[in-house]
């Protein structure tokens, strides 16, 4: 495991990477080696209690089983709603209903969350009653840079929500805050000193993924958070090499290659890395093997995936098809294949002889490349994010920053670096191709989430713009992107996700974002599944079995319909292979 690490240690990374199996292993090692360790966890789809099958909660309480380990797992939907209450409940003598409903939704997406996340831990990290008790404390998601440049914006702090200076409402939960920015201040500064603290940033052996960490590495050092360490989770090993399995071959070869181009920034980094394990790192013994790095017990014949005949894409086309026209989106989390699942259902599509527009914010060179040659029918329209966020920033800036004084410009200057400008401008962007869903299809890849999609509608920043717009004239039927987004005959929204735990847990958080925006997902689709591959390399007939409960949750109790697409030998790109996604027995 890792050497020499510091009082505090935190993991951070994108979900389902495991970040949470390397901080459980970590302190697990530090105990072994005889430090006492506090592991704190704030990540909203947390499952410490679940690997060291126990019970914990929002207070410190032993892990019987390890002694020396300490575990608190923060609820941070939990913490979100107290903080919500307490920005809103004052509120309520002297806003508009219009206001508190503004409000209520800039404080409901997920920098709420994260900030009323860090509210909780910072308590703990500047407690000395607590964590002078402990050698190490070890928090399982750290805070984004996002997040820490917010809490050092000296602005932040005099009521941005109340004045309605913001724009794209990242800014407004720090409204309660103020009461703690000493607290803050200390806890920011404990995160910068390399002495006392080390980020550990977790990523998989993945081209897409390891740009994001870089991406990541990059903020963090800004804000001057540069003890950061680099840790690789799920390396195809080439010990597992053994016969002749053209799967096993084919993602060892794609996790060697991706690390050997990963950007310089994280190649500079100390780095770990791990091997994919054919096991659920649950229980103590699970996760004492892959601290020690030792190998799982041997798979037995009963171990083979299971030979279920899962729905694949076509059960999905055969339903959209026959309707000639419509909207069709494809959301979830970064890294789950949301571009190569929407150029498949087009080219699927145009096939079928149905005229589709491909609409995408996917780089222009990767997007030709998974199209390959031209196809009949389809026609691909190019979003460029970094222009329509410059086309939206200078919009509202010009809307809102010429009344401003320059402690009220700084804040405006923040919010509109969240990540839900980038959202809102490129919906806005997709709002001018959404009118042709009326006249053939229209796929739409990397789509807004349903708290963006919410934030547009109760802020008025597009649909009900559109609405006032249409004056009083009864005679004009009005339908803005947002109505049609709700129609269910209309629009056919596709949750894309894999077979993990914690994706999963994402999608069913996406969904229910989505229901509270008015739009009820159509399908899912699980991408790049072992369960649903041909393979008989043991380790990934392992991991195969372990997909089946997680499909099994999809199909029973979250999906109206839904679609499982096998992991793939050869990247899904050209014409011919994409198709395959769709046919997996053609």
């Amino acid at each position: 495991m890792f050497t020499d690490l510091p009082k505090y240690v935190f993991f951070t990374g994108k979900g389902g990477v495991g970040k949470t199996s390397l901080a459980c292993a970590t302190a697990v090692s530090l105990v072994e080696q005889g430090s006492r360790v506090l592991l704190v966890s704030t990540d909203p789809a947390s499952n410490i209690g679940q690997v060291f099958e126990t019970t914990l909660g929002n207070e410190v309480r032993a892990i019987k089983t390890v002694p020396g380990l300490d575990a608190i797992e923060v609820d941070p939907e939990a913490a979100a709603q107290a903080y919500r209450d307490r920005i809103l409940t004052p509120l309520a003598a002297t806003a508009s209903e219009d206001e508190i409903r503004s409000a209520t939704e800039q404080l409901s997406g997920a920098c709420t969350t994260e900030i009323a996340a860090f509210d909780e831990f910072t308590s703990l990290l500047t407690d000395p009653d607590l964590v002078d008790q402990y050698d190490h404390v070890i928090f399982d998601t750290a805070p984004t840079g996002h997040t820490i440049r917010l809490l050092k914006l000296p602005g932040a702090w005099s009521g941005f929500l109340s004045t309605g200076k913001g724009d794209a409402s990242c800014l407004g939960p720090l409204a309660g805050l103020d009461k703690q920015k000493a607290r803050y201040a200390e806890a920011v500064e404990r995160l910068s000193d390399g002495e006392e603290t080390r980020l550990i940033l977790v990523a998989r052996p993945r081209t897409s993924a390891l740009k994001e960490v870089a991406r990541t590495s990059e903020e963090l050092a800004a804000i001057g958070l540069r003890n950061q360490q680099l840790a690789i989770n799920g390396v195809m090993p080439a010990m597992e090499m053994e016969g002749n399995d053209a799967l096993a071959q084919a993602l060892y070869d794609k996790d060697q290659a991706a690390l050997a181009e990963m950007p310089k920034v994280i190649r500079q980094l100390p780095r770990e890395d791990f091997p994919l394990r054919p096991e659920n790192l649950v229980g103590l013994d699970a996760l004492k093997r892959f601290a020690r790095n030792e190998p799982a017990p041997t798979g037995q014949a009963s171990d083979s995936p299971a030979d279920v005949d899962y729905p694949d894409l076509s059960t999905l086309v055969d339903d959209v098809e026959p309707r000639d026209k419509g909207l069709l989106m494809f959301m979830g989390k970064g890294g789950v294949g949301k571009t190569t699942m929407a150029a498949a259902f087009a080219a699927e599509l145009a096939r079928w002889g149905r005229k589709v527009l491909l609409t995408t914010t996917d780089p222009a060179a990767h997007l030709s490349e998974t199209l390959g040659d031209a196809l009949a029918n389809l026609t691909v329209s190019r979003i460029d994010p970094a222009v329509e966020i410059e086309r939206y920033k200078d919009e509202v800036m010009q809307r809102k920053g010429k009344h401003l004084d320059a402690e009220g410009l700084a804040m405006l200057e923040e919010d509109l670096r969240s990540p839900c400008t980038e959202e809102i401008a490129v919906f806005q962007a997709f709002s001018r191709v959404i009118r042709e869903s009326s006249k053939h299809f229209v796929v739409m890849d990397t789509a807004p989430t349903g708290h963006t999609l919410l934030l547009l509608d109760t802020t008025g920043s597009y649909h009900q713009d559109m609405l006032r717009h249409s004056g009083n004239d009864k005679s004009v039927r009005m339908v803005t992107p947002m109505m049609r987004l709700q129609d269910p005959d209309a629009t056919q929204v596709m949750i894309v996700t894999l077979a993990e735990t914690t994706p999963i847990l994402e999608a069913e958080k996406l969904q229910q974002d989505l229901r509270r925006a008015g739009i009820e997902p159509w399908a899912w689709i699980i991408n790049a599944s072992l369960a649903a591959a041909d393979t008989q390399h043991p380790l990934l007939a392992q991991r195969a079995r372990a997909e089946h409960p997680q499909i099994d949750k999809v199909a029973s109790g979250l999906a109206a319909r839904y679609a499982v697409v096998p992991m793939q030998a050869e990247d899904p790109t050209g014409a011919d292979r994409l198709l395959s996604l769709v046919n997996v027995q053609g």
